[in-house]
């Protein structure tokens, strides 16, 4: 285990990197897309602009976290958290839990990855940079 222990100032690297790649990969094409998506959703398209900027800004300032100011931490994991409980809301939790599309009754777009990345962006807003800190 001590050898392991040598890594754990590292360890919040992992799903930091998971979240602000995930975010930028469907943030960024919405900036293109915005009309088309817009158009999709049933919303204004400032909505879309909007929903864009929460992710990129939130993948930025998640990687910025990750160097320094806590702050940027915490509202990247609150900017995440807020962007997919409007998901889930919106169009995940219809289709109940599963997210792996297992056959014609079990489509793939349940919540299960949702509710995984508002669970890991909560963890960044509460805890912030301290996550090896019991009470902080």
């Amino acid at each position: 285990m001590d050898t392991l222990n040598k890594f754990s100032g590292f360890g919040h690297w992992l799903p930091r990197l998971s979240l602000a790649i995930t975010f930028l990969y469907h943030g960024f094409p919405k900036f293109a897309m915005a009309q088309g998506m817009a158009d999709m959703m049933g919303m204004p398209v400032i909505a879309v602009y909007m929903l864009a900027l929460m992710e990129v800004g939130g993948a930025l300032l998640i990687l910025w976290g990750g160097f320094g100011p806590d702050w940027a931490t915490r509202i990247g994991g609150l900017l995440f958290a807020v962007v997919m409980m409007g998901a889930v809301g919106m169009v995940h939790a219809q289709y109940g839990w599963n997210s792996v599309n297992m056959g014609p009754d079990m489509p793939g777009k349940g919540m299960e990855f949702q509710v995984l990345i508002i669970a890991v962006s909560l963890l960044f807003a509460f805890k912030g940079n301290n996550l090896n800190e019991a009470n902080s």
